[in-house]
């Protein structure tokens, strides 16, 4: 493997976040979906779940090495075919080319086709937490697809947050690790205040009914379009797009009028699950090359603490590429277009391959 140097690096301007249509068929290979039953599930707090079923979406030859993808907090694992991030990553010559390599995306527990509250059980799912989900990952990647070691471990957002604790959990398993839009300390600050307020928006609105309505509260609509104006965007951004009362109120209407997809308890398990996260104690665990890539503008990751900086020392192998904030960058939302740190990640893979 070739030397991997700790430099810190600088990346370029991001733009939208996963708003792209789904990638050409064309340009790929077809995707593939399928569901991963575990007979028996212990959660950390001791439950159990019988039957625990994982969805996946996968892209390419499964003899090819495995690349495996994490998604961001309520985000399906078909976020991966977005044309602003799968568009600039899996195509014929780019990094993460699916002709080369084998594309693994989960939707991870309590999100999207897996397990969830939703189902039927409502309040009374098991509760879960990121160890919970990384489990059941593993034991789909290695139990269910029967992949025992991974060139990469990338993921945005909460799948950032994973991807330092499956550096961690399973040093010797991967190759690489790329968690983007996170930091790996712990849940806190105005990052765990705004999740509070927004599971509070709901347990307190009357209709959620201690989770057993037969009509989706109205607050969900309004908490979850609060929440996400304040915490992704960018400032610049939005200043750009809505320098008017009248354009600013437009977006807001956009928001409150767009369609309801999501479940009320689905939506409070999937936010609480991050409430004990903290990867810091097992930083020097992590064997495999890092590249963290952060936004200068992300809302919930400020860069301004030192937090990420701080981090990053206890890394033995590890960089940080932070984008510049500008218009065209969307805060927390600015990893998910992955056009303008595309090179760095070419780079990034040449230097971690291994000669097989």
């Amino acid at each position: 493997m070739q030397r991997f140097s700790s430099k810190p690096a600088l990346g370029l301007s991001l733009a939208l976040a996963f708003t792209g249509s789904a990638v050409s068929a064309a340009s790929l290979p077809a995707a593939t979906e399928g569901d991963w039953v575990a007979p028996q599930f212990t959660f950390h707090t001791g439950e159990k779940l019988d039957n625990l079923k994982l969805h996946y979406t996968t892209l390419g030859n499964p003899k090819n090495p495995a690349i495996l993808y994490l998604h961001g907090t309520y985000r399906p694992g078909s976020d991966v075919l977005s044309k602003d991030f799968g568009g600039e990553l899996f195509g014929p010559g780019q990094p993460l080319d699916a002709s080369k390599y084998y594309i693994i995306s989960t939707d991870g527990i309590g999100v999207g086709k897996s397990s969830k509250p939703s189902d039927g059980l409502r309040m009374k799912f098991p509760a879960y937490n990121y160890a919970d989900m990384v489990q059941a990952q593993y034991r789909l990647v290695t139990e269910g697809l029967g992949v025992k070691h991974l060139r990469l471990v990338i993921g945005n957002s909460m799948g950032g947050m994973q991807t330092w604790m499956w550096g961690q959990n399973w040093p010797q398993m991967m190759d690489a690790l790329v968690p983007m839009a996170s930091q790996p300390t712990a849940m806190s600050s105005r990052n765990w205040m705004m999740r509070r307020l927004l599971v509070e928006s709901i347990k307190q609105d009357p209709a959620w009914n201690d989770g057993n309505y037969t009509e989706q509260p109205p607050s969900l609509r309004l908490a979850n379009a609060m929440y996400s104006i304040g915490t992704s965007g960018g400032t610049l951004a939005y200043q750009a797009a809505a320098p008017t009362h009248a354009l600013a109120d437009k977006l807001v209407d956009e928001r409150l009028s767009a369609p309801q997809t999501a479940d009320a308890n689905d939506f409070i398990y999937q936010w609480q699950s991050s409430a004990d996260f903290d990867a810091t104690p097992g930083l020097s665990k992590i064997q495999a090359p890092v590249l963290a890539i952060n936004a200068a503008d992300d809302e919930r990751n400020p860069p301004e603490t030192g937090l990420m900086t701080a981090a990053m020392k206890e890394v033995k192998h590890g960089r940080l590429l932070l984008i510049p904030a500008s218009a065209e960058t969307r805060g927390h939302g600015t990893t998910s277009m992955a056009k303008f740190y595309s090179k760095e990640l070419a780079q990034f893979m040449r230097e971690t391959e291994k000669v097989r």
